[in-house]
């Protein structure tokens, strides 16, 4: 019997389902999620009971969206009186049990995807007809507060109203709640009506249960049902005291968060990237965020603008008080900005520093900004002498924070960087609301109210972070630790910080309270694990791999599902073994929105004509005869979905990531095809060349153009008449280019091939392999930085970077334009601007709309070849001169 492929989401559980299924074919019947949160640590377990309606089996597929920063701890299935556990498993050992499995042809994998708040997880299992199925899963977070509060978030989407639909969230508080308030799309409308609140003292509870005509009526509901969120907001009593501090079984936590402080003046210097890649939204959302700053600082404080591309501009070279002229004048150095050059991140960072270090204020505190979109590509470009550099000028006395614009920056390098120097980075998504993203940042670090903070406590042992540089106004400092001998009576806790001209000691005798919680140790446990992953990135050799081997230890005693540890879901015999990780916001964007492509990013892939589909399938390389598919699954529903063909429903993976935030190969099933469903050319004598896929970006659409290109063409890729710069291009045959020129002056020539990074001129002439270490070649206006897989060309107001992508002997490269000068006169793939196209939908067919040509597509895909590792998009596929409103031989014909 074939079996169906379904999708049930629950919680942020999405539920799709197979092309031809009518929505009786399965049904959620019960839906529970039930919140606990204690000494704001929240323990989330999510019950979801699906039936299977049909008159023969199905697969269900359980998909869930948690928080970001939530560990999951444990998965469970209940099917005909069997309970299957998932276990976790160290990443290695997870691996081996899921590649074992591959071999065994009976394997997918578990994957996930990263967003602003969410992340997502899946499994699925076979149903038999009739029968039931209930999933049943648990995350643990320790809310964090920012702006004064506590956030609970919960995401629901399932697709269909459900009957026995609840939310149940208790909290208790030792310090006692001093509000509570619930938010979200899902308390908008008849929703509204079906939430309670209880609040007394140190306990409060929230009850939300919508029958199933609420569930279609909230602003973001309808016949589907629910597709919001939930967020209680909450926060506890505060006074100056030490704060909240529970013990229990020989462990403590302590919240340290004191209120009726006085504020501390702050320096605060804002070093903004300028370069040419920041053109358009980010650059006007900048100056828009940059001005709503300016206005919020206080008379009292002192500031510095900086702003860099190739070479390190300044408003003024010292900083300056924050009075109403200096204001106002600074707002208009801000509106000014504009965009051009490269990224020159060293230099800039280094003199923000200076600018700090040269004005010293007694009883101030400061604070160093950076907001970037990419890599150095100007001055100093190694990252770890990047890293050096910037130590070396701060030397700990004040907190760097990085904030990454979009997708095309390195956030790996800037969350170390800013490790390294007592800050976070914190990825801004290049979305409408990037301005009020800035901003929010702004406001957590507007107001500092303590410096050189130090947690100490005696008669306690193996203890979280304990040092903190600044402590600011609505925020909260937590430590926990292992209380010596569990001798209550010699644990002493105490704080001592900078408060403006003054050192200040917190203590009381009577903070500690005993407990009965037993989450206390769990506290330590996640927060430890937390802030081991942190220093691992800050360190290297054996100090690197002890952290390793200790982060490893917690995240399997406690049951941690951790970028080091993965869970193995093992199901009924036959059924797949899947394996579930932990994605990394150092990793690629979400597959299905949340980035936007820039300027002649192209993606690609290579399809056979008339070639059968193989029973397995991986992601990240390019369809051609005799080997298996890479595909990946997005959900129906979404702007991603797409089909393999359009008469075979395919179930195709989202990416999954390894720990350093790389895509790893994801094994799916294909459903079983019946050789008449699937129309095969037959054999001929001459094998078929593969043709290479381009993507085209279409402006205020949710789908690329795709179209094909013969696989052994050489293509002209860019041509600026102003500058003279030529890029030339020859496909391999089979998957992308193996080797691209890039031809300016009258005889400069940088060639990138299989073998390396090459640069020539009159003067120069040097070859680089892929195998070297991080270099620079320079030659006239040119800068190259050849780096592990890529090589980034900068020449003037143009930057290009070629990625090399695939494994040994299966290599290739891709080219993407980052930026480039404005010339109308350009030509080339690269210069491509995005499509303009209506849908022209039909009874059988779909037509698109292009320069008033009607043009017959159909629904296909593509890998994006411009982010490495590849992202697979859906796309309508088009002829090639369609798409390039031209002949292709103006693309593949290159004289000169």
């Amino acid at each position: 019997m074939e079996r169906t492929v379904l999708r049930v989401s629950i919680f942020g559980l999405l539920l799709a389902f197979g092309t031809t299924q009518p929505k009786d074919d399965w049904e959620i019947y019960s839906f529970h999620i039930n919140s606990t949160v204690s000494s704001r640590y929240a323990t989330t377990i999510i019950t979801s009971r699906v039936v299977n309606r049909k008159d023969e089996s199905q697969e269900i597929e359980f998909h869930v969206r948690i928080p970001k920063n939530a560990f999951i701890s444990k998965f469970r299935m209940f099917m005909d009186g069997q309970v299957y556990d998932g276990v976790v498993k160290a990443k290695e050992a997870a691996q081996q049990q899921y590649s074992d499995a591959v071999s065994r042809g009976e394997s997918a994998g578990i994957v996930s995807s990263v967003g602003r708040t969410l992340e997502e997880f899946k499994t699925s299992v076979t149903v038999a007809a009739l029968k039931k199925v209930t999933f049943e899963l648990t995350y643990e977070e320790l809310l964090k507060r920012t702006l004064g509060k506590y956030e609970l978030q919960i995401h629901a989407r399932p697709m269909q109203p459900v009957k026995d639909f609840k939310v149940d969230v208790y909290i208790q508080e030792n310090a006692g709640i001093n509000f509570i308030d619930v938010k979200g799309g899902l308390s908008t409308g008849a929703l509204a009506n079906a939430i309670t609140q209880t609040h007394a003292d140190k306990q409060a509870s929230v009850y939300f249960y919508p029958t199933e005509d609420q569930q279609k009526t909230c602003d973001s509901c309808g016949e589907d049902g629910m597709n919001g969120d939930l967020i209680i907001v909450y926060d506890v009593n505060r006074d100056r005291s030490l704060g909240d501090i529970k013990t229990s079984s020989g462990y403590f936590v302590h919240h340290f968060a004191p209120s009726e402080l006085q504020r501390i003046p702050k320096n605060v210097v804002f070093v903004i990237d300028k370069s040419g890649s920041m053109h358009g939204k980010k650059i006007e959302q900048t100056r828009t965020a940059l001005i709503h700053i300016l206005n919020d600082l206080a008379e009292d404080d002192f500031f510095g603008l900086i702003t860099f591309d190739s070479s390190v501009s300044y408003w003024k070279r010292e900083l300056v008080q924050a009075d109403s002229q200096n204001v106002k004048s600074a707002k208009e150095f801000a509106g000014s900005i504009r965009e051009q050059g490269g990224t020159n991140i060293n230099q800039a960072l280094l003199d923000g520093s200076r600018m700090l270090n040269e004005n010293p204020r007694k009883g101030s505190a400061s604070i160093l900004i950076l907001l970037t979109d990419g890599d150095p590509t100007s001055g100093v470009t190694n990252l770890e002498q990047i890293n050096r550099n910037v130590m070396e000028a701060i030397q700990g006395k004040f907190p760097l924070y990085c904030l990454g614009f979009g997708f095309d920056v390195n956030f790996s390098f800037l969350e170390k960087l800013s490790l390294l120097n007592n800050g976070v980075a914190r990825r801004i998504y290049a979305d409408a609301d990037a301005d009020l993203q800035l901003k929010g940042f702004y406001d957590e670090v507007a107001n500092p109210l303590l410096t050189d903070v130090t947690m100490i406590y005696n008669g306690a042992g193996n203890l979280t972070q304990t040092n903190f540089s600044q402590y600011y106004n609505g925020s909260e400092i937590v430590v926990a630790g292992q209380i010596t001998d569990n001798n209550i009576e010699t644990f002493v806790p105490r704080v001592v910080a900078i408060s403006r001209n003054a050192s200040i000691v917190f203590s009381d005798k009577n903070s500690t309270t005993k407990s009965t919680d037993s989450n206390i140790q769990r506290v330590w446990a996640y927060l430890t694990v937390k802030q081991l992953l942190e220093k691992e990135l800050q360190y290297s050799g054996d100090e690197k791999e002890k952290m390793r081997n200790e982060t490893l230890r917690l995240s399997l005693k406690y049951n941690f599902v951790t970028p080091l540890t993965s869970m193995v879901v093992t199901k009924p015999t036959k059924e797949k073994t899947e394996v579930l990780h932990k994605p990394s916001e150092g990793g690629p964007p979400p597959p299905h929105g949340g980035h936007s492509h820039g300027q002649g990013n192209f993606g690609m892939a290579a399809f056979p004509r008339g070639s059968s589909i193989s029973t397995q399938a991986r992601v990240g390389t390019s369809y051609r005869r005799g080997r298996p598919h890479y595909v990946h699954r997005l959900q129906k529903g979404h702007p991603g979905y797409h089909q393999l063909l359009p008469s075979v429903p395919v179930a195709m993976p989202d990416m999954d990531y390894d720990m350093t935030g790389r895509f790893k190969p994801v094994a799916v099933d294909l459903p079983m095809i019946r050789p008449t469903i699937l129309p095969v050319t037959p054999p001929t004598s001459r094998p078929v060349e593969p043709d290479i896929r381009f993507l085209l970006q279409a402006e205020k659409q949710s789908l690329p153009l795709c179209f094909d290109i013969p696989a052994r063409s050489m293509l002209r890729l860019l041509y600026l008449p102003s500058t003279g710069l030529s890029v030339n291009g020859a496909l391999d045959g089979m998957r992308g280019f193996n080797w691209i020129v890039v031809n300016f002056s009258p005889s400069i020539t940088i060639t990138v091939d299989l073998g390396g990074v090459g640069i020539k001129d009159v003067q120069v002439s040097r070859m680089v392999s892929w195998q070297a270490d991080h270099e620079t070649l320079t030659a006239g206006s040119a800068t190259v930085i050849k780096r592990d897989t890529e090589v980034d060309i900068a020449v003037g107001e143009t930057r290009l970077i070629i990625l090399r992508h695939g494994f040994t002997g299966e290599e290739f490269l891709w080219p993407v334009l980052r930026q480039r000068s404005s010339d109308n006169n350009a030509g080339g793939i690269l210069a491509l601007k995005p499509a303009i196209y209506e849908e022209v939908h039909q009874p059988l067919s779909t037509k698109l709309k292009i320069k008033d040509q009607e043009i017959s597509v159909s629904r296909s895909v593509a890998p994006d070849y411009s982010f490495s590792p590849a992202v697979v998009l859906p796309c309508w596929l088009i002829p090639a001169e369609s798409a390039l409103q031209a002949p292709l031989a103006d693309f593949t014909h290159i004289s000169g």
